[in-house]
Parts: C-alpha cells; structure tokens; sequence
C-alpha cells in the first residue's frame, strides 16, 4: 500500500483476504501505519497458497532497500496504479462485528 504515485511512504503486509483488507485500509479502518500516513493505494501483491510462504515473503521484501521494493511494483505496476480502485465498495462489510479488525496481542 502507499498514498500515491511513486509516493515516499511504501507499506508491506500480509493479509489472508486482499480485497476486503484493502476496502479497509481506504476506509481507514484498519488502525495504525496505514490510516496514519494515508496509504489507501494498493499498488502490488502476490498470492501464496500457504500462510507461511506469504509471511517468509513479507519479511523478505521488508528486509529490502526502497530502490529494490519500487523496482518490485514497478515490475507489475509500472505506472503505480491503484490494483484496488474498481473494487472499493466490493467488500463493504455489512455488520458492525465485520468491521472488527483483530489486533496483535
């Protein structure tokens, strides 16, 4: 995620649910990093069958230099388009108990 084209902030998470997660993160509804620096684009992912797989990949792209990670979205996404635009009230939660995001302990 970040806040715009080739924007200075570049967030790296993992998510067992990309669409509903990014619906989130634009409704600022996910607390912390993201809804504190704005990043409402979605500009990369990549799926992974197994949770484990995803989480070894998300410490290994976090581990990079920013030169590496741009290069990474650019490789995909070469002119930082929001991938989450057209889906945004897609995955609109319908309760309250939806909206709930779980927190790390």
């Amino acid at each position: 995620m970040t806040n715009g084209p080739k924007a200075a902030i570049v967030y790296v998470g993992v998510t067992g649910d990309l669409r509903r997660r990014a619906w989130q993160h634009k409704n600022k509804l996910a607390p912390g990093f993201t809804s504190r620096y704005g990043l409402t684009h979605l500009v990369y992912y990549e799926s992974f069958v197994y949770p484990d797989a995803a989480i070894h990949r998300e410490k290994e792209i976090k581990g990079w230099r920013r030169s590496k990670k741009l290069q990474l979205i650019e490789s995909m996404n070469p002119r930082w388009e929001d991938l989450a635009r057209d889906g945004q009230d897609m995955f609109k939660p319908s309760s309250a108990v939806d909206r709930e995001i779980p927190h790390s302990a």
